[in-house]
């Protein structure tokens, strides 16, 4: 066990779960991570792997057949799992913030339908809020569910779904009118809809088409696609939580525990990165010692370790006030912006200490170096972390003149 970012106060359940996770990455990601990476190729051995450890329902309840776990112990997972390699907590987390979402907000029907399937990994989750024209500006979008009948339907092209082609069901925002009359304001005229479709690529149920994948620079393996609903006719009682207009925040309560996520995401990246700065450093001589004896590369790596250290810490610390049932939204912004800004520069100095090699795809390093920027975009930008931080800081700390 590393001895950086260890976490005080866990349950033996807990580290036994820890430990497990650790040695699969160990055993079945690192050996394979970077070779399936350079083919883009989805990881369905690891993914089985993974379901029959029951990481796919590690929080939801245990009478939906899920382990019933703590936001924390699933942060720890995610970080062990990123370490071995980013785009498969990837999958997961797209998955947990959809069971996530029905747990909280579903109607009991809905629960009762998804949840046991999601526990079990035979019903894989992604959900929708991008459009190709608004980025971070959610309350932009122009999608559409329109009432008739029983049933709605839904239209326009929503982006950057991860899990888009092997999911089963998306949980996808789109604009709703319907008791919400003209001059509502628009993130109270949202509603999240849940559409069940066949995994893979095309029109994969009537009105709806996945296109393809994305090609990226990197977080490759995953499938991140787009999504064009044309005339897509879903039952009424597929929307989340049986009111219109309540998507908005859904959707945010969704993105909330997904930035503790994307925190541990950058935490796991950073570790590994340590991990190979710190093995490498002592591998390499120049001028008659290894590199780890010159004072420069003690400096960087102490630089590293400290960074690592401090985003586990703020991402710990996040997920245990949400666990706590205490509003987590600036502590959940900070621990993203912290660990997301950190990996980048954790894995840079990583990849200048392994000097022309790490330019070579034959070491690890040359791949975190292109998936550690996804996590200073994935679930909101550093400036839109900023934004949250301050307000809520002006919250707490107003002026009383």
């Amino acid at each position: 066990m590393s001895r950086l970012a260890q976490t005080a106060g866990l349950t033996d359940i807990q580290r036994e779960i820890l430990a497990t996770v650790r040695d699969f990455v160990d055993k079945e990601i690192l050996p394979v991570a970077t070779e399936l990476e350079h083919r883009d190729a989805y990881p369905d051995q690891i993914v089985e792997g993974l379901r029959e450890l029951g990481l796919f329902g590690l929080m939801i309840p245990e009478e939906y057949g899920g382990l019933g776990e703590s936001l924390l112990t699933y942060a720890l997972c995610v970080e062990e799992i990123a370490r071995g390699w980013m785009s498969v907590s990837g999958i997961i987390n797209t998955h947990f913030i959809v069971a996530y979402m029905l747990k909280q907000h579903g109607t009991e029907e809905q629960r009762a339908a998804f949840l046991p399937r999601m526990a079990a990994g035979e019903v894989r989750g992604a959900f929708s809020m991008s459009e190709p024209g608004l980025g971070s500006d959610v309350a932009a979008i122009t999608s559409k569910g329109i009432r008739d009948g029983d049933s709605y339907v839904l239209n326009g092209q929503k982006m950057w779904l991860t899990n888009g082609g092997t999911s089963h069901l998306v949980a996808v925002l789109c604009r709703s009118e319907e008791g919400h009359p003209e001059g509502t304001a628009p993130h109270k005229s949202m509603t999240t809809f849940l559409v069940e479709k066949e995994p893979g690529f095309g029109e994969v149920r009537p009105g709806l088409t996945i296109p393809g994948k994305i090609d990226k620079m990197g977080y490759k393996g995953v499938d991140t696609t787009e999504l064009i609903m044309d005339g897509l006719r879903i039952p009424a009682n597929r929307v989340l939580g049986g009111t219109t207009g309540r998507g908005f925040y859904q959707m945010m309560d969704g993105v909330e525990v997904g930035r503790v996520n994307v925190a541990a995401r950058g935490c796991g990246v950073a570790q590994r990165a340590f991990e190979l700065g710190v093995s490498y450093a002592q591998q390499r001589h120049t001028f008659g010692k290894p590199i780890a004896q010159h004072q420069a590369i003690q400096f960087k790596l102490a630089e590293m370790a400290t960074k690592v250290e401090a985003a586990h810490a703020m991402m710990v610390n996040a997920a245990r006030k949400k666990d706590s049932g205490e509003r987590n939204d600036l502590e959940a912004g900070m621990a993203k912006y912290l660990a997301s800004e950190y990996c980048k520069e954790v894995v840079e100095d990583a990849f200048r200490i392994h000097g022309g090699y790490g330019f070579s795809k034959e070491y690890e390093i040359e791949r975190l170096y292109r998936e550690a920027p996804m996590l200073l975009i994935g679930e909101g930008t550093a400036e839109i972390q900023k934004m949250i931080i301050g307000r809520r800081l002006l919250e707490e700390y107003r002026f009383q003149g």
